[in-house]
């Protein structure tokens, strides 16, 4: 049993058993993002804390979340104001010498919507409440009730048990903080799977269609059987918000909320965007919500909680997506296999992953960087997790003779949650560590893992993908025409007129001449370049060739010598080889949950 599991016990026996904290949030200006909070924190404390997180789930990396805090007043019973000191930027100490139930109350700014961690405005709020609802350590354990005064033509949803038009119930804080609130004017479907109900809210409008994204989301949520043993919920609520600048999505408990430019449901490759994210998040309600690195249970809302296993978390997460989609008939497996192109045409051309194990960037998260510092000295957690994933995968079909696979250590650190199981595993996640999947990998197989963790968790690993492909009957297609691109090696965006560089790759043409990332290009051979015209410039000349570049770097204007590259003109392909054998179809049946595909020519071209 883990030390961070002790002491999460030991606070569960030690805590008193206070009554309810209840939250009355007044969203009364939405035009300007405001609404007043009132707390009322019950009787039995002398000096009250009182904290806001410092980060929410699902986003490693710490926030000012109380940066939309002002007006913090706290009173008695009598409506008398009590002394308060706020020690640093989340936390507030409350002297109540009577030890009555006291109100605490401030003016809440939310307008973070591209966070996912509160956004009010005239049609809805999205309340996460790490961002929203403060905390008292000693009652994280006790009853918090959620009560809503929104105009009466908006509706309310969330995870959490509904008591009342408006009005919430956690049974404590941790199951607070990953349940958010959507509530406002909005579209819903409804339905039930299995004895299990779920909800489709989406606010705003675009180019989705609610019948069709019922009819997939109702078809997918139906495959966590082909991973695990039973699910986490008896009730699930996708919250959707077809918006304008703010993408992205994030698991919670029994929900999840996923951001969409409000136009991007189509055509049908934009739409497998939306199914894949809504599918990554599905997935997390078991890896991440129900099982989760020991480091992270319970959550530590003030400060990092590091882990190397975050890939695990999001990179294995990534790679389940896509299986759940097929099994579930949702993309078809030309689909797949171009996302499976996609993805290791992307992990070849950021030289990252050679630089830094996924371990390391697992607990780098919380101070990561971005731009080609990410691409050239960086592992990434989702990309290079998958592929660690796919490598774990294939390792564990063949040593099994194909009888167990990676799916199969997932539902047995779902399993590990019975073994931990509390009175409070609403929102309980089973703690695992290194040697957890160590070892579930070593039952499942007889074989030790831990030479194989040494080389491809701990140390920057290399990736044969040929291999991984033939052993499922699939391969990479060539191009016959061998059409071919220039290449210059640089990503740029235009800045005023100028082009201007975002990043450059490590050992490309642009590197090895020296430029670098806000370099602002003007010309090219003495002529004058600008973002428009690159590309068109750029068609004139012959891979190799060695031309002359004019720039500004910190106001002064210099110039380099760069000689040009090539690369292919068609993206990467994946399609299936030509006289399969028994043994790669059974393979691919045991590795992805579905038949070889029928050939067809798309798929045989060479």
């Amino acid at each position: 049993m883990t030390k961070n599991f002790l002491g999460f016990l030991v606070l569960c026996v030690s805590t008193p058993l206070f009554a309810s904290v209840k939250y009355f949030i007044d969203i009364n200006d939405p035009a300007h993002h405001t609404a007043q909070v009132k707390m009322i924190i019950p009787a039995g404390m002398e000096s009250i804390d009182v904290l806001l997180p410092t980060w929410r789930t699902g986003n490693y990396k710490l926030i000012n979340q109380a940066n939309g805090i002002r007006n913090f007043k706290a009173t008695s019973k009598v409506g008398k104001n009590l002394n308060w000191q706020r020690k640093n930027k989340s936390h507030w100490v409350i002297e109540n010498p009577t030890e009555k139930a006291i109100t605490v109350s401030y003016q809440l700014y939310a307008n973070e919507l591209a966070f996912r961690s509160r956004h009010i405005d005239s049609t809805h709020a999205y309340l996460d409440a790490t961002a929203v609802f403060m905390y008292v350590p000693q009652l994280m354990l006790s009853e918090h009730q959620i009560n809503l005064e929104v105009d009466d033509n908006w509706r309310s949803f969330s995870g959490l048990k509904e008591t009342g038009k408006h009005q919430f119930v956690a049974k404590n804080y941790h199951q607070l903080s990953s349940s958010p609130i959507e509530t406002g004017i909005n579209k819903l479907s409804e339905f039930s799977v299995d004895g299990r109900d779920y909800q489709i809210v989406i606010w705003g409008e675009g180019n989705y269609s609610l019948e069709k994204i019922t009819k997939d989301l109702k078809a997918l949520v139906k495959q966590g059987s082909t991973i695990w043993s039973n699910y986490p919920f008896e009730k699930y609520v996708f919250i959707i918000h077809a918006t304008s600048g703010a993408r992205g999505a994030t698991e919670h408990l029994n929900s999840t909320v996923i951001q969409r430019e409000r136009n991007t449901f189509a055509p049908r490759k934009e739409y497998l965007k939306f199914l894949r994210t809504a599918s990554h998040e599905f997935v997390h309600t078991w890896n991440v919500k129900a099982y989760r690195p020991e480091s992270l249970v319970p959550y530590d809302y003030q400060k990092e909680n590091y882990s190397q296993l975050l890939w695990v978390a999001e990179g294995s997460t990534s790679y389940l997506q896509d299986h759940l989609l097929l099994t579930g008939k949702i993309q078809k497996p030309k689909e797949y296999f171009k996302e499976l192109a996609e993805r290791i045409d992307r992990l070849q051309q950021g030289p990252g992953f050679k630089m830094q194990s996924v371990a390391d960037s697992s607990f780098e998260k919380w101070i990561a960087q971005g731009g080609d510092f990410a691409t050239n000295h960086s592992s990434n957690i989702y990309s290079h997790g998958f592929m660690v994933s796919w490598l774990l995968d294939a390792k564990i079909l063949e040593d099994s003779n194909l009888k167990y696979s990676y799916k199969d250590v997932h539902n047995a650190l779902y399993e590990k949650r019975k073994e931990h199981s509390t009175s409070y595993d609403n929102f309980f996640a089973a703690p695992f560590n290194q040697q957890d999947i160590l070892s579930i990998a070593k039952q499942l197989t007889g074989n030790d893992y831990q030479a194989w963790w040494q080389k491809n968790v701990l140390t920057p690993f290399s990736i044969d993908f040929k291999v991984l492909l033939d052993k499922a009957g699939l391969k990479f297609k060539t191009d016959k025409k061998k059409e071919i691109n220039v290449w210059t090696g640089f990503k740029s965006k235009n800045e005023k007129g100028f082009l201007a560089l975002t990043s450059v790759e490590k050992g490309s043409p642009a590197w090895q001449s020296g430029l670098t990332t806000k370099d602002l290009l003007v010309a090219i051979d003495g002529m004058r370049v600008t973002h428009e015209n690159f590309k068109m410039m750029m068609e004139k000349y012959a891979p190799t060739r060695e031309i002359e570049v004019s720039f500004f770097r910190n106001d002064q204007l210099m110039k380099t010598q760069l000689k040009l590259g090539k690369r292919p003109k068609k993206p990467l392909e994946i399609g299936l080889v030509d006289n399969p054998t028994d043994a790669q179809k059974k393979y691919f049946k045991a590795w992805l949950g579905i038949d070889y595909p029928k050939p067809d020519k798309e798929l045989l071209q060479n």
